[in-house]
């Protein structure tokens, strides 16, 4: 079971452990590690919040971001021929591979 909870912005994977029977997270897009967990939704929602809090405490005493920055450039590692059919793909809606892609890659995230 995989699930996302969101608090402040902040977004987390949350897991369930059937040998341990607890709910863990671990907060997305940031520098840091930063993890939680809980037996209950209750106790995990609560100590999400608890980690946002001290993750944005420690970051304000650092100066650093509280958010992980994000160049806006993406390297991909594909087999030559799926790059070939990309690039006819683009081509052939009148696109550059970079357009192409950035719309297909838009489209997957809005699911």
């Amino acid at each position: 079971m995989s699930e996302v909870m969101e608090y402040k912005g902040f977004k987390a994977r949350i897991e369930f452990s059937a040998d341990d029977e607890v709910f863990f997270g671990r907060l997305l897009s940031i520098d840091d590690v930063v993890t939680f967990e809980g037996k209950t939704v209750r106790e995990l929602k609560r100590a999400m919040k608890d980690a946002v809090e001290f993750h944005l405490e420690l970051c304000k005493k650092t100066g650093r971001s509280p958010k992980k920055g994000y160049s806006g450039k993406l390297l991909f590692r594909l087999p030559a021929d799926l790059h070939a059919r990309i690039a006819e793909a683009a081509l052939s809606s009148g696109k550059s591979i970079n357009e192409w892609g950035r719309e297909a890659l838009e489209t997957a995230v809005k699911v």
